[in-house]
């Protein structure tokens, strides 16, 4: 089972310091789980370290997109007008 540690770990120090810390913990408590047979609470807790690790690494990401976007439409009206 995937404890996706080091998309967490990646989340952490690229994108979001708050939303990486959080996948960092669910990612680590899969294996001690699996170790002591709690095969659904790993199962949860990769599920989670998943998800949070993939809104860490979307946020910031959409906010670059749109950050991008928005540059590329200020250029362009500069460029109308100017």
């Amino acid at each position: 089972m995937p404890n996706h540690l080091v998309w967490a770990i990646l989340a952490t120090l690229f994108c979001c310091l708050p939303g990486g810390i959080v996948a960092i913990v669910y990612a680590a408590r899969v294996d001690g789980k699996v170790a002591a047979g709690d095969i659904a609470g790993a199962q949860s807790d990769s599920a989670n370290a998943k998800l949070w690790s993939m809104i860490s690494i979307g946020i910031p990401l959409a906010f670059g997109v749109l950050w991008l976007l928005f540059v590329m439409f200020a250029g362009l009206m500069g460029a109308i007008t100017g």
